[in-house]
C-alpha cells in the first residue's frame, strides 16, 4: 500500500469514527430529552405531552402496513445505493420518488387505514373541521383574523388559526372538485409529500453535481421523516418549499430550458408557502443560499414577480398577512404555547430533529459543520467544490431552523412542523462515503419501523 493510500484509509477511518461519535451524541440528545421531558411532564404537565419530546404517546403495534414496510427498507438497503449510482437520471428520480411514496403509505399503513390515514386530518384541532365555514370564500377571508384568538366568537381550530388560510383553502379547493374528506386529504399530503425527494435531488444536481444527488437519494428515499409525511400537512409544505428551491436552482444555474419561467414558477410557490405556514417565511434564508451558490441575481425579478400575486390576491380579497400573524402570536401564548418551557424545548427540538431525520443525517451534519469553514473561504474567493455548495445549501437550512427553534414559537410538535427544513438537511447524507451508505441506511430503517411500531404518533 502506497503512503498515498495509507493516508487516505487513516482519513477515512477517523471520518468514521467521528461520525459514530455524533452519532452517539445525536442518541444521548434523544435519550436526555426522553428522560428529562418524562420527568417534567409528570411533575406539572406543562409540557403537554404524553411522550416527551414527540407528540405521541406509548402504543406498541403492528399493522397491515408493517410488512409492506419492512419490505422496502430491506429492498432499499440491499440494493438502492448501487442502483442510484447507476440508473439514469430520469429513471433515479422517477425510482426515488416510488420508493418515498411506498415508504410513507406503508409507514402510514402501520396505524391502519383509519388511524393512519383516514382520521388523521379529521381531528378537532385540524383543517377539515372548518370546510363548511368557507362557502363564501371571500368573505371567510376577509372575516379570518377576527377569530383567530381563543376569546373570540366561534375561534379557529388550532390548525386553522395558527396558518394562514391558504393551508385551509387547500382543502377547501379538494372538497370542492369532490375529494373531500379525511382520505383524500391524507393522500394528497402524502402525494404531495413524497415529490419533495424528486426536488431535493434536482436542486443537489443543479447547485453540487449529480454524483452528489444520487449519493443522498436512497437516504432522501428512507428518511424517517416519512412517519410524519404520512400523514399531515406539513408534508405537503415541505413539497412546496422544496419545489421552491428546485426551481430557483434551475433558474440560478440556467440548466433548464426556461430559467425565466422556473424563476417566475420558484416565486409563485414561495408566495404560496407564505401563505401556508407563517414560519416557513424562513426559507428566504434557502433561496438566498442558492443564489450565492450560483453567484448571480440574475432570477431575482421574474422571482419577486411571482412572488407578489399570492401576497396581491389575498390582500385584495381582505386578508392582512401581518394582522393575522400578530394575532396568532398571542393565541399562541394562549394555549399550551404560553404553558411549554423554552427552556426545555429549544434543546429538545432538536432531540425531535434527530428522530425525524435520523443518526446517518447527523453524521452527515458533523461532515458539514467540519467543510464550512473551507466552503466560507471558497465562496468568498469565488471557487468552490461541490462540498463547498452542498455545505452551503445545508447550513442555510440549518441556519433557517436554528432561526425557528430560538424564536420560542416552535415549542414541540417541531417533528412535523420543521418538515421542510429536515428534507434539506437530509442532503448532507450525500457526504457519507459510498463504503458505509449501506450501514447507516439500516440505521435510519430501523429507527423508523421502530418509532412506527412502538408509537402512536399524533400527526
Amino acid at each position: 500500500m502506497s503512503t498515498t493510500e495509507r493516508t487516505g484509509s487513516t482519513t477515512e477511518r477517523t471520518g468514521s469514527r467521528r461520525d459514530l461519535a455524533a452519532a452517539g451524541f445525536g442518541a444521548l440528545l434523544v435519550a436526555a430529552a426522553i428522560a428529562v421531558g418524562t420527568r417534567i411532564e409528570r411533575a406539572d404537565g406543562s409540557l403537554h405531552l404524553n411522550w416527551p419530546p414527540l407528540y405521541a404517546r406509548w402504543d406498541p403495534h403492528i399493522g397491515p402496513g408493517t410488512p409492506a414496510a419492512l419490505t422496502v427498507a430491506a429492498v432499499v438497503v440491499v440494493y438502492a445505493p448501487s442502483l442510484a449510482a447507476r440508473l439514469p437520471w430520469r429513471s433515479l428520480l422517477l425510482a426515488a420518488w416510488g420508493t418515498s411514496l411506498a415508504w410513507i403509505w406503508s409507514l402510514a399503513l402501520i396505524d391502519g387505514w383509519h388511524r393512519g390515514v383516514a382520521r388523521r386530518l379529521t381531528t378537532k384541532y385540524e383543517y377539515l373541521q372548518v370546510i363548511d365555514r368557507f362557502d363564501d370564500i371571500p368573505a371567510t377571508l376577509r372575516d379570518f383574523t377576527r377569530h383567530i384568538l381563543i376569546d373570540s366568537p366561534d375561534h379557529w381550530p388550532a390548525h386553522t388559526a395558527g396558518h394562514p388560510p391558504g393551508a385551509t383553502l387547500t382543502f377547501v379547493l379538494l372538497d370542492r372538485i369532490g375529494l373531500g374528506g379525511g382520505a383524500w386529504a391524507g393522500a394528497f399530503c402524502i402525494t404531495a409529500g413524497s415529490t419533495a425527494v424528486v426536488a431535493v435531488l434536482i436542486t443537489l444536481r443543479a447547485l453540487a453535481d449529480e454524483a452528489t444527488a444520487r449519493g443522498a437519494a436512497p437516504f432522501l428515499a428512507l428518511a424517517p421523516a416519512a412517519i410524519w409525511v404520512g400523514t399531515s400537512a406539513d408534508g405537503y409544505f415541505a413539497a412546496v418549499t422544496a419545489w421552491t428551491v428546485a426551481l430557483l436552482a434551475l433558474a440560478a444555474t440556467r440548466t433548464t430550458r426556461s430559467p425565466a419561467a422556473a424563476a417566475l414558477g420558484s416565486g409563485l410557490l414561495f408566495g404560496l408557502t407564505c401563505y401556508l405556514s407563517y414560519g416557513l417565511t424562513l426559507f428566504a434564508v434557502v433561496c438566498a443560499a442558492v443564489l450565492l451558490i450560483a453567484r448571480t441575481l440574475r432570477p431575482v425579478p421574474l422571482l419577486l414577480a411571482g412572488l407578489a400575486l399570492a401576497p396581491l390576491v389575498f390582500t385584495l380579497a381582505g386578508f392582512n398577512w401581518w394582522e393575522a400573524y400578530h394575532l396568532l402570536v398571542e393565541r399562541y401564548y394562549q394555549g399550551a404555547g404560553g404553558i411549554r418551557p423554552y427552556g426545555y424545548f429549544v434543546w429538545a427540538n432538536l432531540a425531535c430533529t434527530v428522530l425525524v431525520v435520523g443518526l446517518a443525517c447527523v453524521a452527515g451534519l458533523r461532515r458539514t459543520l467540519a467543510s464550512a469553514p473551507a466552503a466560507v473561504r471558497h465562496l468568498v474567493s469565488g471557487r468552490t467544490t461541490t462540498t463547498d455548495r452542498l455545505t452551503t445549501l445545508v447550513l442555510a437550512a440549518l441556519l433557517a431552523l436554528a432561526a425557528a427553534d430560538l424564536s420560542g414559537m416552535s415549542k414541540a410538535e417541531t417533528e412535523r412542523i420543521w418538515l421542510p427544513f429536515a428534507t434539506f438537511l437530509l442532503a448532507a447524507t450525500a457526504l457519507l462515503p459510498p463504503s458505509a451508505r449501506r450501514y447507516w441506511l439500516t440505521a435510519q430503517a430501523v429507527l423508523a419501523l421502530a418509532l412506527n411500531h412502538l408509537l402512536f404518533t399524533g400527526w
